[in-house]
């Protein structure tokens, strides 16, 4: 009988798939710099943003989502955990997401080069339908009826005319990339560590959820969007399992039924009596009367200590 154990993998950081640093931060500097560009080009549509906002609003009520505000005025109980909550999704976002990838890139590497990967295509594809989709966020909706809670108790990353506003678009609400960054962030930490408490970091997530809800600058739909184009980038780059653990080489038996390199009893060497595992030739038997007895016709005094040595 053999056993497999299992061993961890990836220990140590893979060096050599490491790429160049000063490669990537020129990269990831200027994705950053083409997204902000990008969400900036797309102001203006004030319009069809609030038009967007009220179908957006009937769908999640046709829906049978839970109502923004219901989650708003959890947080409105105590003015200082608004406070934390706009905190929150002014400051944690960004610095939150790069030392992801600086850690991801120190110690591992090859997840590194997929998880950028993963979150350039999301930030892509989200500035895309920011594009195609202007949307105004429930805090400037009249029919949802929510308090614009940065500009209210702050503090706030966006200006008071959001029309005007030259340091973001705050009319590209879907989808949520505070979500999307966040869940991407939890799922990257799970697959890239082993420690018991790793599921922990999906709490990141959660909280993010629940801070973009409650301070109305995103829908449940927005985050739901960003969930499923996640899915989908998750999908095409796969994450390398290298925090799996694999089974060990399982040991071949030898052809004298011991295990290789295993230390091979006394018995079973060569000239024990009855030793049928022995490398010698193997005695040769004769059916009589139905029983197997030897074929040189001993008699039964002397077949009683081969069986016990068989036995043994």
């Amino acid at each position: 009988m053999t056993y497999a154990r299992t061993e961890p993998t990836d220990q140590e950081p893979d060096i050599r798939a490491r790429p160049p640093l000063v490669r990537e931060f020129l990269l990831v500097a200027g994705l950053f710099l083409a997204y902000k560009f990008g969400r900036r080009a797309a102001n203006g549509h004030v319009e069809e943003a609030f038009r967007n906002a009220g179908n957006v609003w009937d769908l999640e009520r046709t829906l049978h989502l839970p109502g923004e505000g219901a989650v708003q005025g959890l947080l409105l109980h105590s003015q200082p955990l608004i406070h934390a909550a706009n905190t929150y999704y002014a400051a944690v976002h960004f610095p939150a997401t790069a030392l992801f990838l600086v850690w991801l890139y120190w110690r591992r590497p090859r997840h590194y080069v997929r998880s950028r990967r993963v979150l350039a295509a999301l930030t892509g594809a989200a500035l895309v339908l920011h594009l195609l989709f202007p949307l105004a966020p429930p805090r400037m909706l009249p029919a949802a009826g929510l308090v614009d809670t940065g500009q209210v108790y702050g503090p706030t990353v966006y200006g008071q005319t959001p029309a005007t506003d030259t340091m973001a678009n705050q009319f590209a609400a879907m989808p949520s990339l505070h979500v999307g960054w966040a869940v991407m962030v939890a799922v990257g930490l799970i697959v890239a560590t082993r420690s018991r408490w790793r599921w922990l970091w999906l709490l990141h997530p959660a909280l993010t959820l629940l801070v973009v809800v409650g301070t109305a600058n995103h829908y449940w739909l927005d985050a739901i969007v960003v969930g499923a184009m996640l899915a989908v980038a998750l999908a095409v780059f796969r994450l390398p399992l290298s925090a799996r653990t694999v089974p060990a080489r399982q040991p071949r038996p030898d052809l004298r039924g011991s295990v290789e390199g295993a230390p091979v009893p006394a018995y079973a060497g060569g000239g024990a009596p009855g030793a049928f595992a022995s490398a010698g030739p193997s005695p040769s038997f004769g059916a009589v009367g139905g029983s197997a007895e030897p074929a040189d016709g001993a008699d039964a005094g002397s077949r009683a200590p081969a069986r016990a040595g068989a036995a043994r």
